[in-house]
């Protein structure tokens, strides 16, 4: 089987369409939340991986985006969007967003758009963290967003192993424990604003990480012109 991991899309269609035509024909596009929230066009994004039947899990911002007191951890550029997006959304992406669960088993792997531990709002960026979290993961692997950082953690008989992948990277999925984060397609915070996701081939046990340009300024007119906080805009021009 071949699937296609995304996160962290954050309203930006543009990249998710750019995403999903370099991906192609696959057998499952799965998601690790964060659907909503910064960008211009959250109705268009659910609209999109409903259509494909993308599969996945809720993101702080999408349980935000459904009135959740998330909301009051969020930085106010962060906070400002996410009025914004209160106040857009339809009540087909509402119900979308409400059936998404926080923790999703697929084809035996953990899906979770923060850790294993913690879904929704733990960061995994370091490697006593990630241990704690493949320590008690019910699974080989497992699939996490947050950071927008593309990222694997592995456990190699006890030594934890901190993978930063560059686009085109591969990692043989051998029976190990390990955490993959796919990087974010609308909101990427590695330095590289083009957008990124994780290939898994199943039957070759193997996880590739991609990166695709997009038409970054489309996105970052769209935004300032629907009001949105301008630094949000201007980051999404550096990945940062």
């Amino acid at each position: 089987m071949r699937v296609a991991v995304v996160s962290d899309i954050h309203a930006n269609l543009v990249a998710l369409d750019a995403v999903l035509a370099a991906i192609g024909s696959v057998d499952a596009v799965w998601q690790l939340g964060d659907v909503v929230g910064y960008g211009p066009e959250p109705d268009g994004v659910v609209a999109r991986l409903a259509a494909i039947g993308a599969v996945g899990v809720a993101g702080n911002h999408d349980l935000a985006a459904l009135g959740g007191a998330e909301i009051e951890w969020f930085n106010p550029d962060a906070k400002a969007a996410m009025e914004w997006t209160r106040g857009r959304i339809d009540d087909h992406t509402k119900s979308w967003l409400k059936g998404l669960p926080t923790t999703r088993d697929e084809a035996g792997m953990t899906l979770v758009h923060g850790s294993p531990r913690d879904p929704v709002w733990e960061y995994v960026t370091s490697i006593p963290v990630a241990r704690a979290n493949l320590e008690i993961m019910g699974t080989t692997v497992g699939l996490h967003g947050h950071t927008h950082l593309p990222m694997a953690w592995a456990d190699r008989d006890g030594r934890i192993e901190a993978i930063a992948p560059r686009p085109g990277s591969s990692l043989t999925l051998d029976g190990w424990p390990v955490l993959l984060n796919p990087g974010s397609v609308g909101q990427p915070r590695d330095g590289d604003p083009t957008a990124s996701w994780l290939e898994i081939d199943t039957a070759a046990g193997r996880a590739t990480w991609r990166r695709i340009a997009y038409d970054v300024e489309a996105v970052r007119t769209a935004m300032l012109d629907a009001g949105l906080p301008g630094r949000l805009a201007d980051r999404i021009r550096i990945g940062l």
